[in-house]
């Protein structure tokens, strides 16, 4: 079918489908109609939701460990640095790497572990992040770019390290989009969900893990954010 043909065909098709809505043959929407998609779409409706009735901490954690993350839990931000030299020692981890900015006023050398802040390099072996948001629902990370959140730190180190705040963890996925449009006024140019470590069963239906991401995910959780 040569390309005019497909065009003609195409207006054809959406021809007799306006006139089966009772729309008449104007190739454009009317102004209503758009104003009606503009309402609806600042609405921001929720479809269903499964309840999520169980004690948020306890359930993203669940989830989290179902995806093949590890999870810890520390009172204080300032023990989170001990918390990650302690992962790193007992899987015979490298002990250096980059952490976000945001993360850099941490005592990481105090701990004896070498992070650089910045974004990731070829060369590290450990990223550390903090997050926007965790989904109960799923044990998922919500990860935001930005200046002080490089989002290669999360994704191109073998090991990536978490830092979730209890109480930015929020329900569901749409709970996460909410707080941002409310926190964040204008949305970031890169959005990333992290649950658990990259895999993938491309080849012969084998999960592989670390295929296009880490190869593991910690997540250090802290109840207190001071």
């Amino acid at each position: 079918m040569a390309i005019g043909d497909s065009d003609r065909a195409r207006r054809e098709i959406l021809a007799r489908i306006r006139r089966a809505q009772g729309r008449g043959a104007a190739s454009r929407p009317a102004q209503a109609e758009l104003a009606a998609v503009e309402t609806y779409i600042a609405a921001h409706p929720r479809g269903p939701l499964p309840a999520v009735d169980h004690d948020l901490v306890a359930g993203f954690r669940a989830r989290a460990e179902a995806m093949q993350s590890t999870t810890d839990l520390v009172e204080r931000l300032a023990e989170v640095p001990g918390a990650a030299a302690r992962y790193l020692a007992a899987h015979g981890l490298p002990r250096s790497g980059c952490v976000s900015p945001a993360l850099a006023g941490l005592d990481w050398a105090g701990a004896g572990l070498a992070l650089e802040a910045r974004g990731a390099a070829d060369r590290d072996a450990v990223g550390v992040t903090g997050v926007f948001a965790a989904l109960a629902e799923t044990g998922t990370l919500m990860v935001v770019s930005g200046p002080e959140t490089p989002a290669a730190a999360s994704l191109l180190p073998e090991t990536h390290i978490a830092v979730v705040p209890t109480g930015r963890i929020v329900q569901h996925m749409e709970d996460g989009w909410a707080r941002a449009r409310a926190e964040l006024g204008r949305l970031p140019r890169l959005v990333n969900f992290i649950s658990g470590p990259s895999r993938t069963g491309d080849i012969d239906q084998t999960i592989v893990l670390g295929a296009h991401g880490p190869y593991r995910v910690h997540m250090i959780l802290v109840r207190a954010a001071t």
